[in-house]
């Protein structure tokens, strides 16, 4: 299957967990229907926002691609931010993943961030 046949379908949904004041990264491979065989993927861009519906903020979320390898990273300057009492899950943002092939737009994956409270604060 060409990557064409899938844009705009149905993307991954995926739930991150973060610790608020950590920094968190997730891995992301672009592999054809086989699971071995990367895409093309040479002139790819990529962006990450995380988005707080309780405070109608975005967050913009670091990308940086490597072999064939989409990091997304949440900077602990950043998730300081996500909620402010204490419990199990403090927040819970939204986030998406998008790629410019250079011809078309497309969002391969959106989930949602589940924050969990820190107890000790900041080092």
């Amino acid at each position: 299957m060409a990557i064409q046949d899938f844009f705009g379908s149905d993307p991954a949904r995926v739930t991150w967990k973060v610790v608020r004041g950590d920094t968190s990264s997730i891995k992301i491979s672009f592999l054809q229907d086989d699971e071995t065989t990367p895409y093309a993927t040479a002139g790819w861009g990529f962006a990450s926002i995380a988005y707080n519906p309780k405070n109608d903020t975005e967050y913009e979320l670091e990308t940086s691609f490597a072999s064939n390898v989409l990091t997304v990273t949440a900077p602990s300057d950043v998730t300081v931010e996500w909620g402010t009492t204490y419990g199990s899950v403090v927040a819970e943002l939204l986030f998406d993943v998008q790629v410019d092939t250079g011809s078309e737009i497309w969002t391969p994956i959106v989930g949602t961030i589940s924050v969990v409270g820190d107890v000790g604060g900041s080092l």
